[in-house]
């Protein structure tokens, strides 16, 4: 059977090589979607994951720093600093700000963090130093990449010239990339002297961070704690609940119409056969030996799409990447599993709607 699969598919050369093709393009796209997601989905909330904060102070009614507003004054930390259990205070400050250098403009999500703390800085540094004064700045490695700027060079924040003192990676959120400054710097930008996003606790050994953050509830008025695991949960919530639903359907649309195509191929292909199923059902061969042609057929259109998909892929990733510094894609075996699952049930699916048109084919047509 698989000699007379492969005779029937090399029949028409070009229309298989079409039909693999098309089917490797929408395999590379779901690989490319699921590596965009997973890059997105680590990048927007490594920042959160990898801060060694144990408790997250913010307004009350903020649940995450993606998508939510929060405003905290430093007089507040400086209470908490007071409370016996709390081994460091660091406040954060968060501002969107344009930025630019030679004709290069961009946006930059600034995180203004008190260095001595060690709270709120950059995850991982993957070139230079942490900033230690008002006029130092170390940028997002994709950021840098994408415009051009070195460790040394300067870059301008609105009316600010900063030098770029080092590069951070797990600091790119794809749509927007994190650049960390001083506290101090960020509250002469925005011209509140004691404004602040959130504070970041580190509490002493032994001290339970449910009974801590029941007692700021309590002592601090208009602030909500979180925990490291309850806020990590919020900000991933957040930030699936804004992309999921767009790769869902993107994907979905994209199984549906390339089902419906491979199985019109696949139904044209049993048009133009209709004879040679005559004859078949003429010598006695039973209908599930047909129909076992056909999901050949299709199995094999898949299983060739996925090592074209699979050597196209990574060669595509790089391109990408290389144009688009800030497209940070993650690719994992299990994705390329499910990819390759999905693209047997899809043609699985299409081979059985294909294998309706074998019953209007009648013995007769075998004389024709």
């Amino acid at each position: 059977m698989e000699r007379y699969t492969w005779r029937i598919l090399w029949g028409q050369p070009l229309r298989l090589a079409l039909t693999v093709g098309g089917v490797a393009l929408c395999l590379m796209l779901m690989f490319f979607l699921l590596a965009v997601y997973r890059g997105v989905a680590d990048g927007s909330v490594e920042y959160v994951r990898s801060c060694p904060a144990d408790l997250w102070v913010l307004q009350r009614n903020t649940t995450n720093i993606l998508r939510g507003s929060s405003m905290v004054s430093t007089p507040q930390a400086t209470a908490l600093r007071g409370f016996a259990g709390i081994a460091q205070v660091g406040s954060v400050l968060f501002v969107l700000s344009a930025s630019g250098s030679g004709g290069t403009d961009g946006t930059l999500f600034l995180t203004g963090f008190e260095p001595e703390t060690g709270l709120g800085g950059p995850p991982r540094l993957v070139a230079g130093v942490s900033v230690q004064r008002d006029d130092e700045i170390i940028l997002d490695s994709c950021y840098a990449a994408k415009y051009g700027f070195h460790v040394g060079e300067r870059i301008r924040i609105q009316d600010w010239e900063l030098k770029v003192v080092g590069l951070s990676s797990g600091t790119n959120a794809f749509v927007i990339q994190y650049a960390f400054v001083t506290l101090n710097f960020a509250q002469r930008l925005v011209g509140i002297p004691e404004l602040a996003t959130c504070f970041l606790i580190r509490l002493r050994e032994g001290v339970l961070a449910p009974v801590m953050a029941r007692r700021i509830r309590l002592e601090v008025p208009g602030v909500e704690v979180y925990d490291r695991e309850t806020f990590l949960a919020n900000n991933i919530a957040e930030m699936e609940s804004g992309f999921l639903p767009l790769l869902y359907t993107v994907a979905v649309i994209g199984v549906v119409v390339l089902t419906i195509i491979l199985s019109l191929l696949l139904g044209v292909n049993i048009l133009e056969r209709r004879r040679d199923f005559a004859v078949l059902k003429i010598l006695g061969a039973p209908a599930a030996f047909q129909k076992r042609l056909v999901i050949a057929q299709a199995m094999f259109i898949a299983l060739a799409a996925c090592a074209v998909a699979l050597a196209a892929y990574f060669p595509m990733v790089w391109m990408v990447e290389r144009f688009a510094p800030e497209v940070s894609t993650r690719s994992s075996a299990a994705q390329i599993g499910i990819v390759t699952l999905v693209a047997g049930v899809m043609s699985l699916v299409a081979a059985l709607m294909a294998t309706r048109r074998l019953r209007r084919i009648y013995i007769l047509e075998a004389c024709l």
